[in-house]
């Protein structure tokens, strides 16, 4: 059992809302099965206070803590220095306290392409990606798959403004010009999915049960991997994915393995990848 002492390092994460985060669960069985003496708290902080959180951390002297929905981009104001990839992708999901200077990285994107790797086994170099969604993880999972070497980038939001600034960042920063921008109300059209080979999902439908099937089913069964980054339940994208014997992967795969390279950040010491899965699955059947 998990002791809190005067000594004990604090991490944790920022977030609104905060309540669901699965990552105290992994974070903290690491912490007790390399024996440090680290704890993992959320923090549920509200836009309109996290300046103040922010300082809090240098304030209350803790290690770092991730950061999720809606902060990743709006942080980098209230912080002191980027690594290299936050810098490029304007997303910050991992902060480090270094002697009261607060350094931003972004572990999203190399997380999902381990796990994508890894995990699931499949390589993206080279392949053809269609992504749903252009907010902050999805900024920082075109840039891994940019890194991972693919070959083109197709991406349809329901805001096509957004989708436009994705697009111009990866075309500037990444000086990837291979990206093509599908209006919504066209992202089933057939000539597209002659030619893709990942489906990934990086919005929040499918979080509810009624939630729509936003690719209709003749378009995912074409695909070779289906990655859909919800985490909280089995999504109808990946009942279909399942149904079609597509391999697939789940947001959870991609949440232990961004969590993994954020323990390293803040411990300097090797994550146990296996450890950390294990105490999540065995939350989720636990609570059914």
């Amino acid at each position: 059992m998990m002791e809190i002492k005067g000594t004990t390092k604090i991490t944790g994460v920022f977030g609104y809302p905060v309540k669901h985060s699965l990552s105290p669960v992994f974070q903290n069985s690491a912490f007790e099965y390399l024996g440090l003496d680290y704890v993992y708290i959320p923090f549920e902080v509200k836009p309109e206070d996290l300046k103040i959180a922010t300082k809090s951390i240098k304030i209350f002297n803790m290690v770092g803590v991730n950061v999720t929905i809606p902060h990743k981009k709006e942080i980098i104001k209230y912080i002191d220095q980027l690594d290299e990839a936050s810098e490029i992708l304007e997303v910050v999901n991992t902060i480090l306290n270094i002697e009261g200077k607060l350094k931003g990285y972004t572990t999203d994107g190399d997380g999902f392409l381990k796990s994508l790797k890894e995990e699931g086994n499949f390589d993206p170099k080279n392949k053809n990606i269609f992504i749903l969604g252009a907010g902050g993880t999805s900024y920082a999972i075109c840039g891994a798959l940019i890194k991972g070497k693919v070959n083109y980038i197709f991406i349809s939001n329901r805001t096509y403004e957004n989708a436009l600034k994705l697009k111009k960042h990866l075309n500037k920063r990444l000086n990837f010009k291979n990206v093509e921008i599908i209006p919504f109300e066209k992202r089933n059209e057939i000539s597209i999915w002659k030619n893709i080979d990942i489906l990934i999902n990086t919005t929040s439908v499918g979080m509810k049960k009624n939630d729509p099937l936003l690719i209709e089913r003749e378009n995912i069964e074409k695909v070779k991997f289906v990655y859909d980054i919800v985490y909280n339940r089995k999504t109808e994208l990946l009942k279909v994915a399942e149904e079609f014997k597509i391999q697939h992967l789940d947001g959870l795969s991609m949440l232990i393995y961004q969590g993994a390279i954020s323990f390293e950040i803040w411990t300097r010491k090797k994550a146990p990848i296996e450890i950390m899965k294990k105490s999540l699955y065995d939350k989720i059947k636990k609570d059914g």
